[in-house]
């Protein structure tokens, strides 16, 4: 059946428009990120407070990840029902309640429904925000999410700080909590007005039965496409788009990469390589100061060298990196890993979510879902290993996933500017034709050319 082409909203195509934008949905991210680390930065408190122990505190954070793992089928039919803006709206005033709710629990298990709803929650902003970035760029033509993903650090270390501050003032968690709670409804009250209302396809009425439906493919309509693509994502699971499959397998490396490097850079330095209690931070210090400077500049090297590049190369000098430090051996040498690991990992998850967002929003909520996988059974894994054997061959696993990244990244066709079709036509509808789900040189999908 003919398709009636979705019709082009003009967007005036000004800097200050689009950093507007741009820094609407930037406070998301810092937002996710504050959030976070607001209620994980209080966790001695937590575990003095109902009595834990390290098995137990473990279950705490598992359940956050379960939580967020288990919401793909949620997030499908509220992105279908909502929208990516209201979804984001409203996924953030529940993890804003989540604060004091935590510090209003009296007992272990209201702690763990608390936790757990907060993962559930994470995983809808998540999919939500990627979705109004992956629009964003779609609407300017302009590389931006990068930049939107370094928000998240920086409100991971605005939490850290103000938890310290309040450390100084008060011990007391519900008063940290309050005011940590003030200033994110405060940061989403200035969001919400520059976030991207959602768009609905006036022909796509017409074709129900289209694989339109299922994934509009065109970052510039991902709204449109959340609510008639992510219909169907329940009940055709396993009827996944094999580019969105390989994304989802490169999220997941690419995660228990990163995961990995969190929880066990520390350990590595002081049991592997002897460092001492004061230097061994600085393995997550060089990590995520890596990430944050790459993921600032990292916009600009996907303009001029497009997705497929970044993420190819990203993840073969954070593997090799990685490799020649554990072979070399010493603190020093694995300081210069991780470095590595951090500026090339520092890009990837960015390209990753804009490529499936180009997939449609049941690919994006796919592949968010299969990232948190990742991050929940990366560190498990590394550690089975390294109790196996020893730290150093866990390591060498982080390593090698890092290298599956671009394994499994090569395997998805990612489109150049001559084979872009035009904004919502394309071949079945899968919003690029057949395989197209990224970046390219120069162009964004279905976008025209990139603006430097």
């Amino acid at each position: 059946m003919p398709r009636t082409p979705v019709p082009r909203i003009p967007v005036p195509r000004t800097p200050g428009a689009f950093r507007r934008d741009q820094l609407a949905i930037a406070a998301l991210f810092c937002f996710l990120g504050f959030q976070y680390a607001t209620w994980v930065s209080r966790l001695p408190a937590l575990k003095d407070r109902f009595g834990l122990d390290e098995t137990r505190l473990g279950l705490l954070l598992m359940v956050c990840g379960v939580g967020a793992a288990v919401s793909f089928p949620l997030v499908a039919r509220l992105m279908r029902q909502l929208g990516s803006r209201r979804l984001a709206l409203w996924s953030a005033l529940a993890l804003a309640a989540v604060l004091p709710a935590l510090s209003a629990a009296g007992s272990y298990p209201l702690a763990l429904l608390v936790v757990f709803v907060d993962g559930v929650a994470v995983g809808c902003l998540n999919v939500a925000m990627n979705a109004q970035g992956a629009a964003l760029e779609a609407r300017y033509g302009r590389a931006a999410m990068a930049q939107l993903h370094a928000t998240f650090s920086a409100g991971s270390l605005a939490a850290a700080l103000l938890a310290s501050g309040m450390n100084v003032v008060t011990h007391t968690v519900s008063a940290h909590f309050a005011a940590a709670a003030a200033l994110l409804l405060l940061l989403l009250a200035a969001a919400r007005p520059r976030l991207s209302a959602d768009e609905r396809a006036r022909g796509s009425e017409q074709d129900p039965g289209s694989e339109q439906e299922e994934a509009t493919g065109r970052a510039e309509a991902s709204e449109e496409g959340a609510a008639k693509g992510a219909a169907k994502a329940v009940r055709r699971f396993a009827g996944a788009s094999g580019a969105a499959l390989w994304l989802g397998c490169a999220m997941v490396f690419g995660t228990v990469t990163e995961g990995a490097m969190n929880d066990w850079s520390a350990l590595y330095l002081t049991a592997e390589t002897g460092a001492s209690e004061q230097l061994a931070p600085l393995g997550i210090a060089v990590v995520s100061v890596m990430m944050v400077l790459a993921r600032l500049l990292g916009d600009g090297w996907r303009s001029r060298l497009g997705d497929a590049r970044v993420v190819h190369v990203g993840s073969v000098v954070a593997g090799t990196g990685l490799a020649l430090a554990l072979a070399a051996g010493g603190t020093w040498p694995a300081l210069v890993g991780f470095a590595c690991v951090g500026l090339g990992m520092a890009t990837v998850t960015p390209c990753l979510y804009v490529a499936a967002a180009a997939e449609g929003p049941r690919a994006l909520a796919l592949v968010a879902a299969l990232g948190t996988t990742g991050l929940l059974a990366g560190p498990a894994l590394i550690g089975f290993v390294a109790g196996r054997t020893d730290l150093t061959v866990g390591m060498a696993v982080v390593a090698a996933s890092a290298l599956l990244v671009s394994v499994s990244a090569r395997r998805v066709t990612w489109r150049r500017p001559s084979e872009a079709a035009p904004a919502g036509e394309g071949d079945g509808g899968d919003g690029g034709g057949k395989g197209g789900v990224g970046t390219e040189t120069g162009t964004r999908t279905g976008t025209g050319p990139v603006e430097a």
